[in-house]
């Protein structure tokens, strides 16, 4: 039928009655069409040139980190990273002594524990933006009961309620400082709030994506002292039992924090979680309260947590995360092996780690810290480290009128015998696995890094 028009068509421009030649029609056409191709290509040339190079920030949908694992290891982690273009993002904060983690590879060798760099100017490769856009799925439980939007819970908690930091020049003029100078309180205050702020930054550029609804799922893991209106976060392998304890005699549960043992610490039901309280309890207490976590140096934190749970005697997490480590990791594993789930090597619990399926979940103990006080959830007031832990964590007790006698402790009751987890002893364990493997976990923790500004620590990471 068409075909038919077409014919009719071309006959009646090529008739005799037509002056125009039949031929000139055809070439009329044939320019027509070429003129509209050569406009699309334009188009499409001018919309590739407004794009611009490089990739936008938040506009790809975001990865887990598994995913990530997964990606890395099909690449093989070859030295390609390097051959990246680099990203025309340039990070900076205006706020010393806080910096960023230096990104680009460097001769110079930075340790576990080491204190916040003073770090200039710093580009950022393809491959740290796919890291920073990784972003493990918010879990959410069937009873998980949305009560509020972050972005009105933090603002809130930082407009209706003094900042513990900023309200510390009154203190010194009403207490003692201890045993700090007045210079060092005044530095320590500066270093403290450069961290929040540092926090705040990461979240706007990073978690800018992420859902804001805090649920009972992100106060799950948050202690609550009413007395001294405390809200401490735990993280494991960061001082957590110590703390505790301190929280048990400010409630005035105990009197001594000294005979205060370490199961009773964590199995006594001495403090209520923050997810414990309804819905209005939970309200005001993140408005009005003084939130605290506290963090360390992320692979030393791992092995203390290796060294703990798997090379002293637990039966608990032999039974429920060796057996079934050994069983996949291990080739021609012996009977007893498998029925203790004794004997975990560094090597194999790094391998779990790392595993997309693992055998096993995860555990708290080596979950990263942001993952488990949701810093871009819950705006901290304090955020201390482990590395310096003595002196901050007395210096937050007495900005919050804790009596001058309650301190923080320092020793240890569980496996007393062993040495502390330090830098040396930390590189020791992780000259058991290959360089990929210790580039992986170093990616597996790298929002932690960022995060609280922790130096990379081993020189050949990228």
């Amino acid at each position: 039928m068409l075909l038919m028009k077409w014919r009719m068509v071309v006959d009646s421009l090529c008739g005799r009655k037509r002056r125009v030649p039949c031929s000139f029609w055809f070439l009329l056409l044939f320019a027509a069409g070429g003129l509209v191709l050569f406009i699309h290509q334009q188009d499409l040339s001018e919309m590739a040139q407004q794009q611009g190079p490089g990739v936008k920030l938040g506009s790809t949908p975001r990865q887990s980190r598994e995913t990530l694992s997964t990606q890395d290891r099909r690449r093989g982690k070859s030295d390609n990273y390097q051959d990246l273009q680099t990203a025309e993002d340039i990070l900076s904060s205006p706020i010393p002594p806080m910096q960023f983690p230096h990104f680009e590879k460097s001769g110079q060798m930075a340790t576990p524990g080491s204190p916040e760099q003073d770090i200039g100017l710093i580009r950022v490769s393809k491959r740290q933006r796919k890291l920073l856009k990784t972003t493990p799925p918010i879990h959410h439980t069937t009873n998980n009961v949305s009560f509020s939007s972050s972005s009105s819970s933090t603002s809130s908690s930082s407009s209706s309620s003094s900042s513990v930091l900023s309200s510390s020049a009154s203190v010194l003029s009403s207490s003692a400082t201890g045993s700090l100078s007045l210079e060092r309180w005044r530095k320590l205050s500066n270093i403290l709030e450069a961290r929040r702020q540092l926090m705040k930054e990461m979240c706007a550029k990073y978690k800018s994506s992420i859902s804001r609804t805090v649920t009972r799922h992100h106060v799950k893991d948050i202690f609550v002292e009413d007395k001294y209106k405390l809200l401490y976060c735990q993280v494991p392998k960061a001082g957590c039992s110590n703390w505790k304890r301190t929280l048990i005699v400010l409630a005035g549960k105990a009197s001594d924090i000294q005979n205060l043992k370490h199961d009773t610490v964590h199995n006594g039901n001495h403090l209520r979680t923050l997810n414990s309280f309804d819905q209005k309890g939970i309200m005001y207490r993140l408005k009005t309260y003084t939130k605290v976590m506290f963090v360390r140096e992320p692979l030393e934190r791992l092995v203390s947590a290796y060294r703990d749970k798997f090379e002293n005697p637990n039966d608990y997490y032999h039974s429920l995360f060796g057996k079934p480590i050994i069983n996949k990791y291990r080739v021609n594993a012996s009977k007893a092996a498998l029925e203790t789930g004794n004997g975990v090597t560094f090597h194999e619990f790094v391998q779990y780690l790392l595993d997309v399926h693992r055998p096993v979940g995860m555990d708290i103990h080596w979950e990263q810290a942001n993952q488990i006080c949701n810093p871009c959830h819950i705006d901290y007031d304090f955020i201390g480290k482990f590395e310096n832990m003595e002196e901050e964590s007395n210096f937050l007790l007495r900005l919050t009128g804790a009596p001058p006698n309650v301190r923080l402790p320092s020793f240890k009751d569980r496996n007393p015998a062993d040495k502390k987890t330090s830098t040396p002893i930390t590189q020791k364990y992780f000259s058991q696995v290959s360089m990929l493997e210790r580039q992986r976990v170093y990616d597996f923790y790298y929002m932690d890094y960022l995060m609280f500004n922790y130096s990379k620590p081993f020189k050949d990471l990228y």
